[in-house]
């Protein structure tokens, strides 16, 4: 993922987090809130709750963000 996208996403991380919610339920609004729309960070909490591989989750944060460069 490039670096301009983290920041893009970053930068507007609180508006994503209603739409990031609906995608990982069993994440609370706090959790995400103190990711603060960080890929790492993000893909930490989905692995560790969705018992998946870290390269998964990886894809996951990195397929969001990537739609969500537009919203």
């Amino acid at each position: 993922m490039s670096r301009v996208l983290a920041d893009i996403i970053k930068s507007k991380w609180r508006e994503l987090v209603g739409t990031a919610r609906v995608l990982w339920d069993e994440l609370t609004v706090a959790e995400l809130i103190d990711s603060e729309g960080d890929p790492q960070k993000l893909a930490n909490l989905i692995e560790q709750r969705y018992e998946m591989s870290h390269e998964e989750a990886e894809k996951q944060v990195i397929s969001f963000f990537e739609r969500s460069r537009t919203v």
